[in-house]
């Protein structure tokens, strides 16, 4: 998702996505994850391979619409000696170089029919054969697939093969766009905001309230590749410490009508999370200042910094903040070590209301 090696959120229908990787990971069969562009299918992918049996293996990526049809076969299966114009030598393809991992087909829906035929006996007997060979050559390699296109349309326009989609789709997942993940826009602009400050060595901590608002209220067609995108843009032209609207270039555009009718959990995450991260904007990560305005003790505040992801953005912040942890309980939230797919949903905050006078979990 543009988030390096890290799959982040909170919002229910990533959460449930993190549940279907985990599902999916234990398993050997071939998985078609589907998506808007830019909503994080080969991050999914990567996901599933680091979580599962094969993670010592390769994990090799190869995008069915970028190479040009008369090579794409030649990329994907390898090719003999002399099998066409140039070929001067013997030369593996991807899903040799898979050997052991996983393959990923990126923009599935591109490949070309003979190319889906060859696919599909590799999917169903393992085999194939290079490009001008005769020689049939067995590969363990597990395929996961991606697109953003709907393969059930290709198929009535007789564009992909049906036998092949229900040979790629046997398990699936959709990822859900950026406009339907609520709070999960400004986590992960915080999240992207503290790589691209560390990567361009500027000593930029937050966003002002105004540029909040501008995230919240853009649809983000582009979604997570364009946000993370905006985010670098905004951190090589601030001059402040601060991310502005004007950093960020964005159009103004007015809440969706749609928001009025989230359910009042969902806006009382949204509000939550909004309110916290103009919180840190405001007084840099002061804990003591934060929980002030905020009418709440800094252990509230701490618990609830912990269960939106943000506690990495606070200085200042320590577990000592609210005490120690009971043995009994874990953490819902896995640890980087715990954690290799780099999947990260943070623990349900619904239960830790936000309200003064009262007591206030992790993500990468």
């Amino acid at each position: 998702m543009g988030t390096g090696n890290e799959m982040v959120g909170a919002s229910p229908s990533i959460c449930a996505v993190f549940d279907l990787v985990r599902k999916m990971a234990n398993t050997e069969m071939p998985v078609l994850i589907t998506g808007e562009t830019g909503t994080g299918k080969e991050l999914t992918a990567r996901a599933i391979h680091e979580q599962s049996s094969r993670k010592h293996g390769s994990f090799v990526p190869i995008n069915c619409g970028a190479i040009p049809e008369t090579l794409l076969e030649s990329e994907l299966f390898g090719h003999e000696r002399g099998a066409f114009t140039g070929a001067v030598q013997q030369k593996k393809g991807k899903l040799e170089a898979a050997a052991g991992g996983t393959l990923f087909l990126d923009e599935v829906g591109d490949l070309l029919p003979t190319l889906q035929v060859k696919l599909l006996r590799f999917l169903q007997e393992g085999t194939f054969q290079r490009v001008g060979g005769q020689e049939t050559l067995h590969v363990d390699a597990r395929v996961l697939a991606a697109t953003n296109v709907d393969l059930k349309t290709a198929i009535e326009r007789n564009l992909f093969r049906q036998d092949l989609y229900y040979r790629l789709g046997v398990l699936h997942i959709h990822l859900p766009p950026l406009r339907d993940r609520g709070e999960d826009a400004l986590l992960m602009a915080m999240v992207f905001l503290k790589q691209a400050a560390a990567t361009y060595r500027k000593q930029i901590r937050s966003y002002t309230p105004q540029a909040v608002d501008v995230l919240r209220a853009y649809s983000w067609p582009g979604n997570v590749r364009e946000l993370s995108n905006r985010v670098r843009r905004a951190v090589v032209m601030a001059e402040g410490m601060d991310i502005t609207p004007h950093d960020l270039d964005l159009p103004v555009e007015k809440l969706q009508a749609v928001d009025l009718l989230d359910s009042l959990r969902a806006a009382h995450r949204r509000i939550e999370m909004e309110l916290l991260v103009k919180a840190i904007s405001l007084h840099r990560g002061n804990l003591t200042r934060m929980a002030r305005d905020l009418e709440v003790s800094r252990s509230t505040l701490y618990r609830k910094l912990r269960a939106y992801g943000l506690e990495k953005f606070v200085p200042a912040a320590t577990p000592l903040f609210f005490g120690p942890r009971p043995e009994s309980k874990k953490s819902t939230t896995p640890s980087p070590q715990d954690n290799p797919g780099g999947m990260s949903c943070e623990s349900s905050p619904g239960n830790l209301p936000l309200e003064p006078s009262h007591q206030f979990p992790e993500s990468a």
